[in-house]
């Protein structure tokens, strides 16, 4: 896998098996929330449901990684404000139980805000973390699919990626149910993209042999409201295809692909002036790309992880067999077109 200490480290000194550890860690916390019995949660400001575990992941990623924060910001989705509030501190205690028992020593209150709060760097144009604690939430609350991922930003290009998929199973498509061991994906740029499974040896990653005249398996968002659906099913007839995508949460799209589990992974935007965020999709992107995906927007361009906190260049994603991605963005301008 590794063949030398170099290969798991990036220019800035960032190692890959210290980023391994903070993901598997957060994988920990979520299924200790996951575990309970309710799933209590709030509403952020845009009204997307926040679970203790978001809170518990992005506390004991940015624990774990510590020190190194301190020159290599950390670019989160979450921030701890609403956890202060005086109404909160049944949810803080919760948060506080989880990262505690992940981390396997006491943490306090004040420690596990500030953590969470260390999330809250800005992006910079030499090198800086970015994460998605818990990428598919609504996923997380129904019990399926959701995943934890990290990746290191590097001059504006992914060069380390890490996604956690706590429920997802090891093979085959049943994705409404949550695998007891999940799985954890990862990627290092130009050196491969590979998957373990509780802590045995990782497997390299590679996409389906895909031919011209095979189906195309797709997937895509569970949620209507992240994917223009309506309009995947059209792209996908002009090549042929029929039958309904899989459909699941959250970066364990990418991982799917990264497998050969599908072939393509369909995220068309629903408003014209939606802008991806960098934290849902650098280290899925990095994951399948390294296992031989062509990971593109809907107009073909690739994905600039380099203009802040959202994708500002791009619109949309597509993923999958080079050939079938470019068939899919032919299939979107000819749409487009019509439309």
């Amino acid at each position: 896998m590794i063949q030398k200490k170099n290969d798991a480290e990036g220019d800035h000194g960032i190692d890959l098996l210290f980023m391994l550890r903070a993901v598997r860690r957060a994988m920990q916390a979520t299924r200790i929330v996951q575990a309970s019995a309710k799933l209590d949660s709030l509403d952020k400001d845009d009204k997307s449901p926040v679970t203790i575990a978001d809170w518990a992941s992005q506390a004991v990623v940015a624990l774990e990684l510590g020190p190194v924060l301190a020159k290599t910001p950390l670019v989160g989705e979450e921030e701890a404000s609403a956890l202060r509030a005086p109404e909160s501190a049944p949810l803080l205690a919760q948060v506080v139980d989880a990262v505690s028992r992940a981390l396997g020593r006491p943490v306090k209150r004040q420690e596990c805000l500030a953590a969470i709060d260390a999330g809250r760097g800005a992006p910079n144009k030499e090198a800086f973390f970015t994460l998605d604690p818990v990428d598919g939430t609504k996923g997380f609350l129904r019990r399926q699919q959701y995943a934890i991922s990290l990746a290191l930003i590097e001059r504006g290009e992914p060069t380390f990626g890490v996604v956690g998929c706590p429920n997802l199973p090891p093979e085959g498509g049943d994705y409404d149910r949550a695998d007891p061991v999940g799985c954890l994906a990862f990627a290092i740029k130009d050196g491969g993209a590979w998957l373990e499974r509780d802590h045995g040896e990782p497997q390299q990653l590679r996409i389906h042999d895909w031919r011209a005249g095979m189906p195309v398996r797709a997937c895509e968002s569970v949620e209507a409201a992240h994917s223009k659906q309506d309009l995947a099913a059209q792209m996908l007839a002009l090549l042929g295809t029929a039958g309904s995508p899989a459909r699941l949460d959250s970066q364990c799209k990418y991982v799917v692909v990264a497998r050969g589990g599908a072939d393509a992974y369909l995220r068309l935007p629903v408003k014209a002036d939606y802008r991806e965020k960098i934290w849902d999709h650098a280290a899925g992107a990095l994951i399948a790309s390294e296992a031989g995906a062509k990971v593109v927007d809907v107009e073909g361009f690739p994905l600039d992880f380099g203009r802040g906190r959202e994708m500002l260049t791009n619109r949309g994603v597509l993923a999958g067999h080079p050939a079938i991605v470019d068939r899919l963005v032919s299939a979107y301008a000819r749409l487009k077109l019509k439309g």
